[in-house]
């Protein structure tokens, strides 16, 4: 069996579209989880869901899991039909269709939304040779009520990717007071005497998947130690390994930092030590099956 990617379904069926009327369209009035397929299965689905029930929690939408887990199923099915090795499995959760306004509707019906997408083996250029990564001019706004998730209102980050081309795999983003937060699509992690330190998200940012998994599974089973701390830059410029990773591409090593921001002048670090980071592509690699 053969199929062509993307493939999509709403509320469980294919080639369905979602109304004009969803608040997922209208306000962003949802979250989604981006995850990696690999070999028949979500390896860290388990994170993934979790984060999806606790968000859907937060934003007041009842979300169905037997009923996502149906649907979610059936997609799958399609990939191990196809003999499919990896993909990238999307998965939106909004309010449902509403009327006008922000008030809650009266009766609420989510709406599931599931994409399958094209993906690349772990082992990329980027994951083998590291990246350029440079400091964004726009500084993200701080949400409490919002911080973690990864709510559908992405534009922030949007117009933060916009500051450059290609030429840089990644932005690094800081808040009002300077301090640094996370990429645009990724979490950040700074090595510094063997340890291992990631910015406090509780203010801003998504708690993503990857860095969980860094923190509570691969980092203890290498004996490191994990701070969660308020992170300057100059922290960050003053650190041995810098790496950033998301739940798709896994973990990139940092070769280069470019501070050239119009409020400054130019700046760059250099990374030349990748030795824990590497140590920690093994372990995902074997947890990930790849």
């Amino acid at each position: 069996m053969s199929i062509n990617l993307p493939l999509i379904s709403v509320n469980g069926i294919l080639d369905s579209a979602i109304s004009p009327l969803d608040r997922g369209f209208s306000y962003g009035d949802g979250v989604f989880e981006t995850c990696r397929y690999s070999r028949g299965t979500i390896p860290l689905w388990s994170y993934h869901r979790e984060r999806l029930s606790r968000s859907a929690e937060r934003l007041k939408i009842p979300l169905n899991e037997s009923l996502l887990a149906q649907y979610l199923d059936a997609m799958l099915a399609y990939l191990r039909n196809a003999n499919i090795a990896h993909s990238v499995v999307k998965i939106i959760l909004t309010r449902g269709v509403g009327g006008r306004g922000y008030r809650l509707p009266d009766q609420i019906v989510p709406t599931y939304c599931i994409g399958i997408f094209p993906c690349t083996p772990l082992q990329t250029e980027q994951y083998r040779n590291g990246v350029a990564v440079r400091i964004c001019d726009l500084r993200l706004s701080q949400a409490p009520a919002l911080a973690g998730m990864k709510h559908l209102n992405r534009l922030e980050h949007i117009l933060a990717r916009a500051e450059w081309q290609d030429e840089f795999a990644e932005g690094l983003l800081l808040d009002a007071q300077g301090r640094v937060v996370e990429a645009t699509v990724s979490n950040l992690f700074v090595v510094k005497n063997n340890q291992l330190y990631t910015p406090d998200l509780s203010a801003a940012g998504v708690a993503g998947v990857m860095r969980r998994t860094i923190t509570e599974k691969l980092a203890p089973a290498l004996g490191l130690a994990c701070q969660i701390v308020n992170m300057e830059l100059d922290f960050v410029r003053g650190a041995d390994e810098i790496f950033l990773c998301n739940s798709v591409y896994g973990i990139w090593p940092v070769n280069m930092l470019v501070d050239d921001r119009q409020s400054v002048t130019a700046t760059l670090t250099s990374y030349s030590s990748h030795q824990i980071t590497r140590t920690l592509q093994q372990q995902l690699a074997h947890l990930l099956g790849e």
